[in-house]
């Protein structure tokens, strides 16, 4: 796993990795490219050339030489692989924005759970949640998720750097890790 603060060039990107889609808005672009290039410098055999794109959207390999998982978000992209396990990962800034959007993809149980009762919510604990869901829904990467209904949230009282899952569509419970730092927020799933 790791993260990239993007600092370079298109042109160093397109260098070292090859773009795989039409991206036309230029930091989009960048983003895409940086998440792939971080592919190769976490296994330098990745196989960025095979990555292939599903309907949904998720990129995947062939065979499943490897699984993996790449978000981006402002000037920096993560990702995760893994040989032998489903991953899912995803990297946000936190914004005043998510607080607008949060009973799109909170139960009441979460907000309750979570949130203490207090309102207005905090961005930055939203922002936890947010992307947890976002990387529970990357490591299931067959979309057709709905956040509020399929992805729920549970707190892990052991310890506070992990949060539980319940997904509805597999019936799995799941362990999602995450950190934050400076001024982002990570969170990845193994699986």
């Amino acid at each position: 796993m790791g993260i990239w603060k993007i600092e370079e060039t298109e042109e160093f990107f397109k260098g070292n990795v090859p773009q795989h889609r039409d991206v036309t808005h230029p930091h989009k672009r960048l983003q895409h490219l940086a998440g792939r290039f971080l592919l190769q410098f976490l296994f330098p055999d990745f196989p960025y050339e095979l990555i292939q794109i599903a309907d949904t959207r998720k990129p995947f390999l062939p065979g499943d030489e490897y699984h993996f998982s790449i978000s981006h978000c402002g000037d920096y992209a993560a990702a995760i692989v893994s040989r032998d396990s489903r991953v899912g990962i995803d990297i946000e800034v936190p914004a005043e924005k998510i607080i607008r959007i949060q009973n799109k993809f909170l139960s009441a149980v979460e907000k309750e759970t979570f949130l203490d009762g207090h309102e207005p919510a905090e961005h930055s604990i939203l922002t936890i949640l947010w992307s947890s869901k976002e990387a529970v829904f990357k490591w299931y990467g067959n979309g057709e998720v709905d956040f509020k209904k399929h992805i729920l949230l549970e707190k892990n009282h052991k310890n506070p750097d992990i949060i539980n899952c319940t997904f509805g569509k597999t019936d799995q419970q799941l362990v999602i890790h995450f950190r934050q730092f400076n001024h982002l927020v990570l969170s990845w799933i193994i699986n």
